[in-house]
């Protein structure tokens, strides 16, 4: 069993930064993919990025790409999303998710996930 929690959510002015992490407890000797998503009112949870346990591979959904980064630490069982140049269409709950994984696999998809945390809230202002 492993425990996600988010943080580092907050108001932000469009244009501006912020970086989420989320700290993951329990069974973290494992090897783990590592994801993010977020849920905007109204609308599905959607992909944001996704980093195999290694780091050696990421994805970015479109909307995002060139401006979030995704990034692990295996030693403090962390993974941080460093989010800048703020969109209005940005803001929404994001959550980190994981789930065991091998070879360096990353994956999109909100089924292939395993374990999720309860969210972090990021507003961004026009």
């Amino acid at each position: 069993q492993v425990h996600l929690v988010e943080s580092g959510g907050g108001l932000v002015q469009a244009g501006a930064s912020l970086r989420l992490s989320c700290a993951a407890s329990g069974r973290t000797f494992s090897r783990y993919t590592m994801g993010w998503f977020r849920q905007a009112p109204g609308k599905e949870r959607e992909f944001v990025s996704s980093i195999s346990w290694s780091g050696g591979n990421t994805i970015y959904a479109d909307s995002v790409k060139g401006r979030f980064t995704i990034s692990g630490d295996n030693a403090k069982d962390t993974v941080n999303l460093d989010m800048k140049s703020l969109k209005p269409e940005d803001t929404a709950v994001y959550y980190c998710a994981a789930v065991e994984a091998y070879s360096g696999r990353v994956y999109a998809g909100v089924n292939a996930y395993r374990y999720w945390g309860q969210g972090t809230q990021v507003t961004v202002s026009s």
